[in-house]
Formats: structure tokens, sequence, C-alpha cells
């Protein structure tokens, strides 16, 4: 399988690990000339949020919209930018996983990327309930960028 398209998708938590999501991305994709899809995927209760936060008129909010001028999107659309990736940005609503999943299904993705950290003192909970679904359901090779250990 090429590796023509990067599902790189983003949560509520992804902002403090932004450069390390987007530098895994654009080590995979550059070298491969890669497109990346940047997605957002939010739940009702985010999304609601996120449009009240934004200022967005809430009963014609796009997600595509709304993703785009959310801070972990135009971080990583920066640092994009800065390393001549191709991307495109994409809101998803609905949950986390299985919205991740559908897409990287729709855009026929060669790789999805997604970030967690270690859950459990002990180690024993190393990936988080998405990014556990992803790796297990996604119709491509998933690579996992874990952040900083919760306290």
């Amino acid at each position: 399988m090429t590796l023509q398209t990067i599902l790189l998708a983003v949560g509520p938590e992804d902002n403090d690990r932004a450069e390390e999501l987007a530098e895994a991305v654009v080590e995979v994709g550059k070298p491969a000339g890669a497109e990346v899809v940047l997605a957002h995927v939010f739940t009702d209760s985010e999304f609601q949020q996120t449009v009240e936060r934004l200022d967005f008129d809430g009963d014609m909010a796009d997600p595509d919209e709304v993703a785009k001028r959310h801070q972990t999107i135009r971080t990583m659309a920066g640092l994009f930018d800065e390393a001549d990736i191709d991307y495109s940005i994409r809101g998803e609503v609905g949950e986390h996983a299985e919205e991740i999943i559908d897409l990287a299904t729709k855009v026929e993705a060669g790789r999805v990327v997604v970030g967690g950290r270690k859950r459990s003192p002990t180690g024993k909970a190393v990936f988080g309930s998405t990014a556990q679904a992803v790796m297990l359901d996604a119709p491509c090779p998933v690579t996992f960028v874990r952040g900083e250990d919760a306290e």
C-alpha cells in the first residue's frame, strides 16, 4: 500500500502535543509526498461549546469551518505550511473513534496518526479508549504519538 493520504485526527486534549503530532506526520509524510487530512473530531457537546466559544451562529455552524478556527488545527496548519506539506482540514461531529475510523475510510488513508497519553501510574493502561479503538479498527496502519504521562 502506498502512503498517499495521512489522516491526522485531533481532539480537545491535543493542543499540548500539537507540535509532536505535526512532526510525526511531517517525518512520515514529507518523504512520501503524502497529503494530510487534518481532522478535528468533536462530540456533540464539545462542538456546541466550541461553536459558542468561537462565536459562530450555532444553527449555521459548519464543522469544517469550526475546525479551521480551532487553536490546535491552526497551530498544526502553520507547522505544515512551514514544512511545505499539502493538507486539508475537516471537522467531524460524533463519537471520536467512530468518526476517525469512518473518515479514514472515506479519504482512503494510508495511515492514521492519533495522540494520547499513558493513563495509569502503573503503566497497565497505555492507550486511551479512543486511541485503542482506532488502532484496533482502522482500515490502515495507525501511528500513536504519546504525550506526557498523566499525573
